[in-house]
């Protein structure tokens, strides 16, 4: 994830790396906001349960399609810098998204045991890490975890880059993403409907995922082809405002589908505004963000950017323990959530600093490059000397 620490002129791109910064603190309250079995705390009150739905769907603003773009926009920009070929890039990026997730599929496989054993769920769990197909299911579709999906999809859709560079050249090609849209939820409807009957139904479903989510290559390209264009121009603050406006106006669908969820205590999956809303919601950010110009000054999100990876990796060990140590107190649902939230964090914030600076480990988290056999070799030498020296 260095490639995220991009130059803009001598400056830093500061609106991506608050976009960056955004995308991973609001995946934390995201996947705080509900109760212990992920649900909207159908348990208590439609008073009780308004305050964490109203923090949920302001979470939701930024969702894990927003890093898609992000990290797809920072490909094409390095490409467009220093071109490369195909093998090349994909082998670089294979190394970069492929090794931390590889580390934290083994780790979360076992990290959940903790939760599994504290609510009464280890048998299925030890089942799982007993069964191959069932390890093919973690590293394919990433399903160890319920964060971790968003690897492996990110991969599959570096594969396909080539696909989207035209709309580099060419910026409309970018509302195709309507159109990939439209056909994820219309063939997503209809599997869901079938899930019974068809084989392979979860794989099905991602590789429908994959391929609709081209749109929001699509959307990166065009998003470099804008930016090269207003760079020798105006620039996009013109359109701020307009921006902002689509925004409010996908909120107002946002809030609509959160009242449904409020007085029914469930997830109005069904609602199709609220999935426009939704998932066109990371579009509208990033050209919000694109066409500020009060964020330039804010370096500090700069300094800051670079770890939100290793927050969206880490965090869900800590909300786990979180939810183990609070789950059977008499807080509200809303001082629930905040605290889970405020915990997650904090420690997981502490825990990237200092996974960081542990020569060997920063890559775990995208901020270190991977030991090669030589180095491992240094590192253990000393201790192998110490003892046959004993």
């Amino acid at each position: 994830m260095k490639d995220c620490v991009i130059q803009e002129s001598a400056d830093r791109m500061v609106w991506i790396d608050g976009l960056r910064l955004i995308a991973g603190v609001s995946m934390v309250g995201l996947h705080a906001s509900s109760d212990v079995n992920g649900q909207p705390f159908p348990d208590f009150s439609l008073w009780e349960r308004t305050g964490p739905v109203m923090f949920r769907s302001v979470m939701y603003l930024a969702r894990t399609e927003l890093f898609i773009i992000i990290a797809l926009f920072l490909l094409f920009l390095s490409l467009d810098n220093r071109p490369r070929n195909y093998t090349a890039v994909i082998t670089k990026q294979s190394k970069r998204l492929m090794r931390p997730f590889l580390f934290w599929v083994a780790f979360y496989a076992f990290y959940r045991l903790i939760k599994a054993h504290f609510f009464g769920y280890k048998d299925a769990i030890w089942a799982q890490l007993a069964n191959p197909v069932d390890w093919v299911g973690f590293v394919l579709l990433g399903d160890v975890q319920y964060h971790m999906h968003f690897l492996p999809t990110l991969f599959c859709l570096v594969l396909l880059y080539p696909i989207y560079w035209i709309a580099v050249e060419k910026p409309w090609i970018g509302v195709l993403v309507l159109l990939c849209l439209f056909t994820k939820r219309e063939v997503d409807i209809w599997l869901w409907a079938h899930s019974d009957v068809v084989p392979g139904i979860d794989y099905l479903i991602r590789f429908v995922k994959i391929i609709t989510y081209v749109g929001y290559g699509f959307v990166a390209a065009a998003g470099l082809g804008i930016y090269k264009n207003i760079n020798v121009r105006n620039g996009l603050a013109p359109y701020f405002n307009m921006i902002l406006f689509t925004g409010i106006i996908l909120y107002l669908l946002k809030l609509i589908y959160s009242m449904r969820v409020i007085q029914s205590g469930n997830w109005q999956f069904n609602y199709a505004p609220g999935f426009w809303a939704d998932f066109l919601m990371p579009v509208v950010l990033f050209f919000l963000f694109m066409s500020s110009q009060r964020l330039s000054g804010f370096y500090w999100l700069s300094r800051l950017a670079p770890y939100s990876f290793g927050i969206y990796l880490v965090h869900p060990a800590f909300l786990d323990l979180a939810e183990i140590t609070l789950w059977d107190s008499t807080l509200s649902p809303i001082v629930f959530v905040l605290s889970k939230v405020t915990w997650a964090i904090l420690m997981s914030s502490i825990t990237v600093v200092v996974l960081s600076k542990i020569p060997g480990l920063g890559w775990t988290i995208g901020l270190g490059i991977f030991p090669n056999i030589s180095q491992i070799s240094r590192f253990i030498q000393p201790k192998i000397t110490k003892r046959s020296n004993r």
